[in-house]
Order: C-alpha cells, then sequence, then structure tokens
C-alpha cells in the first residue's frame, strides 16, 4: 500500500510543467518560509508573550525532531524510493537515507507546537503549508508515503516532550521573552 501510494502520488510528476515547478519551489523552500514565518510571530505575535513562548517552542520542536531523527537512522536505513525504482525524481538527489522525512518533521513539529499552545488559527494554516510540503517530497520522487508519516510521528513526540519539558513559567524562559 505505502508503494502504490507512493506512486499514485509520484505519477502525477511531469505530466504538468507549472505543477512540477510549483511542488519544486515548496519543497525546496516551504520550511524555510515555515520557519520565517515562526519568526514573523515572535516579532509581530499579539499576545506578545504567549507568541514568543510558542515560538520558542515552536524551534525547539524543530530542533529536537531533527535531533530523533539523527538517532533513528542510527537504526533504520532506508533507501530512497528513486534508488529503489519506485519513484522517478524531479529534483537532484541527496545522499542521506529516506525515513523519516526531515521536512515533514521540521513543517510538522511546527504544526504541532502550536496547536498543543493553544494557537489553533495559527496552527492551521501552518498545517495547510506543511500538507503541501509534505506532499511534494512524494510528489518529487523523494519520499514513501509511510517516510511522512514516520516524521509526522517523531513531530508530534518532539512537539509533546517540549511542551511538558519547557515550561512557560522556567527563569529561561522569561528572560528569552524578555532580551528579545
Amino acid at each position: 500500500m505505502d508503494v502504490t501510494i507512493t506512486q499514485l502520488i509520484n505519477n502525477l510528476s511531469g505530466q504538468n510543467f507549472v505543477a512540477d515547478q510549483f511542488f519544486i519551489l515548496i519543497t525546496k523552500y516551504g520550511v524555510p518560509f515555515l520557519v520565517f514565518a515562526v519568526v514573523a510571530q515572535w516579532w509581530a505575535g499579539s499576545p506578545r508573550p504567549e507568541a514568543r513562548q510558542i515560538a520558542l517552542n515552536a524551534g525547539l520542536t524543530f530542533l529536537l525532531g531533527l535531533g530523533l531523527a539523527q538517532i533513528i537512522l542510527l537504526f533504520m536505513h532506508r533507501m530512497r524510493p528513486y534508488d529503489a525504482g519506485i519513484s522517478h525524481l524531479i529534483v537532484p538527489p541527496t545522499v542521506d537515507w529516506s525515513f523519516p522525512s526531515d521536512h515533514a518533521i521540521a513543517s510538522l513539529g511546527i504544526v504541532f507546537a502550536y496547536a498543543l499552545s493553544g494557537f489553533r488559527r495559527v496552527a492551521i494554516l501552518f498545517f495547510i503549508f506543511a500538507a503541501l510540503i509534505c506532499f511534494s517530497r512524494i510528489y518529487v520522487g523523494m519520499h514513501y508515503v509511510s517516510d511522512i508519516f514516520g516524521g509526522a510521528l517523531v513531530a508530534l513526540a518532539a512537539a509533546v516532550i517540549v511542551k511538558r519539558a519547557y515550561p512557560a513559567s522556567s527563569k529561561l524562559n522569561r528572560w528569552l521573552i524578555q532580551i528579545f
């Protein structure tokens, strides 16, 4: 089923130049755009202390999620679908393993941090963009569908850990929110 759905999505690529360029753009610049959006929330957020707290949580979730992925990669070595002949690639290849998807971890980690902090409207907007990022990774041929789901689980775990381990009432948190 994983291979079938991956191929169904990836087979859409190469059919329409505009769609290909759109998803290549999303796959290349989607995560940096979301990071920029979090930074913008830091400076323009209202109410300001809560917006900054959530931006810090999102940043920590992003970093923790990618760190957890590095630990997973010590034990799991999944070949990219284009290397396995499952998908055709429309972007330059990469040398790292496929599972879990770093793009899914990064983008959905931000979404989960906002959702767990109660900023649901921002989380929904970010989710729409994160879903495009995740879809684009399959579309361009870089990931299996299960790589995206694995990345989502890692992102959720990281968001829960950060939410529980980094309280808003900590001295470090109060200092960081005030200093910048």
